[in-house]
């Protein structure tokens, strides 16, 4: 799947469980999302039907009973976080990181310990050096 469709935040719930236990039964969904979420059995079928019309999951017949449905995420939650990331920075800063950080910085007072984290994956990416070039400047 090369494009991530717009998942509303109900439908991310359902997401959520079929990421931990892909090749679901829609009863287990069902159940699982009455006790966490307290939703009724239609709510949770509905948005399983609306997640598989989206290509955002898929659906398949158990071998065994040809009767049980099975439901499986098309995209990890890994690909979901980063198209969702993605869209975030081009609709809020254009796509660059630089206005991102600052904003963020601005408003969060960091540790040391999450300092050096932050530098630490800079560092680890390869952007460190970037980003000291622009400063630069």
């Amino acid at each position: 799947m090369n494009r991530i469709p717009s998942i509303t935040d109900a439908e991310l719930e359902i997401l959520r469980v079929l990421w931990l236990n892909p090749d679901c039964y829609s009863s287990e969904v069902v159940q699982q999302m009455t006790d966490r979420m307290g939703w009724s059995p239609n709510t949770t079928r509905t948005l399983l039907s609306r997640l598989v019309q989206k290509e955002a999951a898929g659906v398949k017949l158990e071998q065994s009973s040809r009767r049980m449905q099975l439901f499986y995420p098309q995209f990890s939650e890994q690909e979901y976080q980063r198209s969702e990331t993605t869209s975030f920075m081009e609709k809020m800063y254009g796509g660059s990181i630089m206005p991102m950080l600052a904003n963020f910085l601005q408003d969060e007072k960091l540790n040391m310990q999450e300092i050096e984290d932050l530098k630490t994956l800079f560092d680890n990416s390869g952007r460190i050096g970037e980003l000291e070039k622009r400063e630069s400047k």
